[in-house]
């Protein structure tokens, strides 16, 4: 650009900077990238909008804004109450569509500490081991800071290879399910441990169920079942939030394509190709099969920087869960 252009542009940049900045910040950060506890995760409107960070080599831009999850009703504000949100990578990257959905309903605010390739044993604290998940973001740390009404868990079911807290434990073996089932159950009692020492009633516990394997089909349905059992006998909550990710009717069939849901046929930005009578969505990229976010991976764990049909559903599916729970213990 030559300099006779500089001046007559310099007040645009200005203005152009001015709203860049004010996008810049949503998906700035994730909790393994500072040394601070978790925090409430920042909304912005259209969660998980078309701003295409460096990775992608996209240029922001503003998507229509979402209709909330439960439409607002005439009557005093609901009180919130704060939620906790743990997981691994599929945590990562749902996070703040997750916190945007609970939040519209009036009722709750999300603070997330996800790790990347991690499982349950990860935010033990009983674990002395190498773990992915620092003390300060253990399970029984963050009640205790925290203070949640529920306690959300999101967990694929990584194995030995992933985290150093499963060695010796594979996928597909005896030893891999029996770890699962008694690593839940410490959990659920280390969450509620804390809980009675800090003064708190007891966190509600959100069991997130996992979408269709491509590779392993039995895995998911095994470890589904796990957290389904453990939910029952502690008296908490199976989100099966894995359902709306695999065919209706042929639940553990893995896809990457479904047809638009009817949520994602009155919003047709989440109808990646819409179409009389219906369309299909995309649920994940052609190169990889297990996120749900459109957007290429990076080495930096983020939130996912684009709407991305997948994490929508997922995020639907756990707000109902929550939304109705609060709802029915609120009166």
């Amino acid at each position: 650009m030559t300099q006779r252009w500089v001046a007559p542009l310099l007040g645009v940049v200005a203005l152009a900077l001015v709203g860049a900045l004010g996008w810049s910040v949503v998906f700035a950060s994730d909790p393994t990238d500072t040394p601070a506890g978790p925090r409430p995760v920042a909304t912005a409107p259209a969660s998980g909008g078309s701003a295409s960070g460096p990775a992608s080599g996209g240029r922001a831009s503003t998507p229509p804004p979402d209709t909330p999850a439960h439409p607002a009703t005439p009557g005093p504000p609901a009180r919130t109450v704060p939620a906790l949100y743990l997981g691994d990578s599929l945590a990562t990257e749902s996070r703040t569509a997750l916190a945007e959905r609970l939040a519209a309903t009036g009722r709750v605010e999300l603070h997330s500490a996800p790790h990347s390739g991690t499982t349950l044993c990860d935010y033990l604290a009983a674990w002395r081991g190498k773990s992915l998940v620092p003390a300060r973001d253990k399970a029984a740390a963050l009640v205790r800071t925290v203070r949640p009404r529920v306690v959300i868990l999101q967990f694929w079911g990584n194995a030995w290879g992933y985290t150093p807290c499963m060695a010796g434990a594979t996928y597909g073996t005896a030893g891999y399910y029996d770890r699962y089932a008694a690593d839940a159950r410490a959990l659920t009692e280390e969450i509620a441990a804390a809980a009675r020492t800090a003064g708190l009633a007891r966190p509600k516990i959100v069991w997130a169920s996992q979408a269709p394997d491509a590779f392993h089909p039995d895995r998911v349905r095994r470890v589904n079942a796990i957290y389904a059992a453990r939910a029952a006998a502690s008296g908490d909550l199976y989100a099966d939030a894995g359902r709306t990710l695999g065919p209706v009717g042929d639940r553990y069939r893995w896809t990457r394509q479904l047809p638009c849901d009817a949520y994602e046929r009155a919003h047709p930005a989440y109808c990646t190709h819409p179409a009389p009578g219906g369309g299909t969505t995309d649920l994940h990229r052609t190169d990889d099969a297990l996120h749900f976010c459109l957007a290429p991976t990076t080495t930096t764990p983020r939130p996912c920087p684009v709407r991305s049909p997948g994490i929508h559903r997922f995020a639907r599916a756990v707000t109902a869960t929550v939304d109705g729970w609060l709802r029915s213990a609120t009166g």
